[in-house]
């Protein structure tokens, strides 16, 4: 097959996993197929929404293991496939539950082709870069699923909220991050977003817990503090972020995530639905490899 012919191949596998998710995640999705940028309000979603729970805590669990086995097969596959990669960026408020999502989803994979990637304050080298730089370096080979613990992301929401960056800044950070993502998808990679959705008196619930258990006091950080105190301009942060980088081919899916069990259901079904839509395949045998006797 010539090189052109295997691109066009690979790329009709990334626009089917991309488009076309299910009726129940369309309606939480932002970008062509769900809802759209000029209506998007974050406010108008409902964290404390369970629309894919199967009736309770318990049975979301039981949903949640039978789908981890399925999850690790197509894994598998997909490493074996060798013509895709996807990314999962994992954002959302402090205590939306990335660490629990990435541990309960995600799991239960190989580590031979799952990897993940926390973005922390950038150092002094990455500063002197331009912001995707230190991003670039970390997404998926082929084969690989990689899934970011925040993202390229946090580049236009705290600089933003802190005011480090105008608007002007900010717009050129949203078309960049277009750009960079439409590079990825048109090499073989699918990209999927999803904003943890959390309310206000949910993280409140979670960072008391925290303080009030001794053996959590290292998850504490009293900078979770002072963003809580800006809740409203995170809010508005994340909202404008997601309506300006909802594309067709890197949309995002907002994830109710009040319940920590519905929330790791749903971003389970939202990756076991794109790697099915790979139509993800084994590769052929090697010459001579069916008809080999051992003895």
């Amino acid at each position: 097959m010539a090189k052109s012919d295997k691109n066009r191949e690979n790329n009709t596998g990334v626009d089917a996993a991309r488009n076309k998710t299910g009726e129940p995640l369309r309606a939480w999705q932002v970008g062509p197929d769900g809802v759209s940028a000029k209506d998007f309000r974050l406010g108008s979603m409902d964290p404390g929404a369970k629309p894919f729970s199967q009736g309770d805590k318990a049975s979301d669990r039981a949903a949640l293991g039978e789908q981890a086995q399925r999850l690790d097969e197509l894994q598998d596959l997909l490493y074996a496939d060798g013509r895709f990669k996807l990314l999962v960026v994992l954002q959302g408020m402090d205590t939306s539950g990335k660490d629990g999502t990435l541990r309960d989803v995600f799991g239960r994979m190989s580590p031979q082709g799952v990897h993940s990637v926390s973005f922390k304050a950038p150092s002094s080298e990455e500063l002197a870069h331009d912001f995707l730089w230190r991003v670039h370096a970390k997404v998926p080979r082929t084969g690989e699923l990689v899934v970011f613990n925040r993202s390229h992301y946090e580049d236009v929401l705290v600089p933003r909220v802190r005011g480090w960056i105008d608007a002007a800044e900010l717009q050129r950070r949203y078309r960049q991050i277009n750009d960079f993502e439409r590079l990825l998808t048109e090499t073989g990679t699918v990209v999927v977003k999803c904003f943890l959705h959390i309310s206000k008196a949910e993280q409140l619930r979670r960072l008391q817990s925290r303080l009030d258990d001794p053996a959590k006091h290292w998850k504490f950080d009293l900078a979770d503090v002072e963003a809580r105190k800006q809740w409203d301009d995170y809010q508005r942060a994340y909202e404008d972020a997601i309506a300006a980088t909802g594309t067709a081919w890197a949309p995002w899916t907002v994830v109710p995530a009040d319940s920590k069990s519905h929330r790791n259901l749903m971003v389970a079904t939202l990756i076991e639905q794109t790697l099915q839509r790979m139509q993800l395949r084994h590769p052929p045998p090697a010459p001579g490899l069916k008809d080999l006797v051992l003895t």
